[in-house]
């Protein structure tokens, strides 16, 4: 079994509710246990600005899956929630975003799958839920405790639990 982070992000419709549709639909479609979720973090939007503030949760699952099975299980995932990534603007408005972070300490360079994810130590969205669940968990070398500490968190805001 392997130790996995996701990321998820949107900033469309019941962006919280799709949440725990979406974890519901990670751990089912592809066997895994869920080991931890963060709370729900407002951000404000990444790349294209002009658009309306994101939501942002990082889990930790345990899976079998291998990194491209679970990838491909992912997208199936987005594209149940509407996401269709042939026909939308890089960084722009999105249901679900499903990013994989980190599989076990696994690093893998091609061209459809990168691990870790390249850009998880420039974002502070991501790294901020993934270290309220794992701040000690060693990607690429650095903590992710450590690799926070090194970016500002503005405009970043811990959302309550939803009842």
């Amino acid at each position: 079994m392997a130790d996995v982070l996701i990321a998820l992000g949107g900033n469309v419709g019941d962006v919280r509710a799709t949440f725990q549709k979406a974890i519901a639909n990670i751990c089912g479609m592809t066997q895994a246990t869920l080991l931890a979720r963060s709370s729900d973090y407002a951000t404000p939007p990444w790349g294209e600005v002009q658009q309306a503030r994101f939501i942002n949760a990082c889990i930790e699952i345990e899976t079998s899956l291998d990194p491209h099975a679970l990838l491909f299980t992912l997208h199936k995932i987005e594209h149940k929630f509407g996401r269709d990534r042939t026909k939308e603007m890089r960084w722009g408005p999105r249901a679900l975003d499903l990013d994989l972070i980190a599989y076990d300490d696994l690093s893998i360079q091609k061209p459809e799958l990168t691990l870790p994810h390249p850009r998880l130590f420039e974002r502070a969205f991501v790294l901020l839920p993934l270290a309220e669940i794992a701040p000690d968990r060693v990607i690429a070398g650095r903590s992710v405790a450590a690799a926070l500490a090194g970016l500002s968190t503005a405009g970043i805001e811990q959302l309550p639990p939803l009842n």
